[in-house]
């Protein structure tokens, strides 16, 4: 049976093995928001409407005209074993009020497991979400390290965790991302450019797929539709696709 003193020094010992993850956690999520600024992310329509969804991270089980092309640096990119056959649920806390969502490990394994893994390090928190658009597709952009709630309000789209993924999954064989879709972007004719960012849909939204396919949908918004709502209603600053008041994610909470 331990001593008093022999229990005293695991819990010790348990305490700083704690405060280690912490700093490696942090120090990773650092590093990679140094390398994030080279993953450009810009969807753009077949109608040839710019639409900004920017890139990042995914995985198998896509349609059928996805990218195989093998997923970048792909030794960063969380295992899809993390999200698959699980439902997860949560919130994203905005600074207007929090999102209830329903992630669908099922559908979409690679891109539940890159986001949960995202959202539990704090990758998020504290991020800006930088575009929304108000013409042809309707939604609001989140994601980018680099576009935090104290950066120049014009920035942000470019990026991303260090790491890209593909092929696409789960894309809707109709073309139509309803209301409170959870999708991931990524850039304009290439399914393995997906990362870190994602876009949340405020209204029915048909998005024609290009040669690499359609978006990646790993969840939908369970509550807080009202919230979205009225980020859209504000608008944009003019002459540009930021939202006319700082969107900024102050947490992700996902169980």
């Amino acid at each position: 049976m331990s001593t008093k003193s022999e229990r005293e020094y695991e819990r010790r010992r348990y305490e700083k093995w704690q405060e280690r993850q912490t700093k490696a956690r942090a120090a990773r999520r650092h590093r990679q928001r140094i390398v994030a600024g080279g993953v450009v992310a810009a969807l753009v329509l077949a109608t040839g409407v710019a639409a900004a969804l920017a890139l990042t991270n995914d995985d198998p089980a896509a349609s059928p005209t996805a990218s195989d092309t093998p997923a970048a640096n792909s030794a960063q990119v969380p295992d899809p074993s993390l999200a698959e056959g699980r439902t997860w649920t949560g919130d994203i806390a905005l600074s207007q009020g929090a999102l209830g969502i329903e992630l669908d490990g099922a559908a979409a394994p690679q891109a539940v497991a890159n986001f949960v893994s995202l959202a539990g390090e704090g990758y998020f928190d504290s991020t800006k979400c930088h575009r929304l658009t108000e013409e042809g597709i309707f939604v609001l952009q989140c994601g980018d390290p680099t576009a935090l709630g104290t950066a120049d309000p014009t920035t942000g789209g470019t990026g991303g965790p260090g790491y890209t993924w593909g092929p696409i999954e789960n894309a809707p064989s109709d073309d139509v991302y309803p209301a409170g879709t959870i999708a991931m972007a990524r850039t304009s004719n290439d399914g393995s450019s997906m990362g870190s960012q994602f876009f949340l849909v405020y209204e029915d939204s048909p998005i024609p797929a290009d040669t690499a396919g359609g978006y990646t949908v790993f969840g939908h918004i369970t509550s807080g539709m009202d919230v979205l709502q009225a980020i859209a209603d504000a608008g944009t600053v003019e002459g540009t696709q930021v939202p006319v008041s700082d969107v900024i994610i102050e947490g992700v909470n996902i169980q």
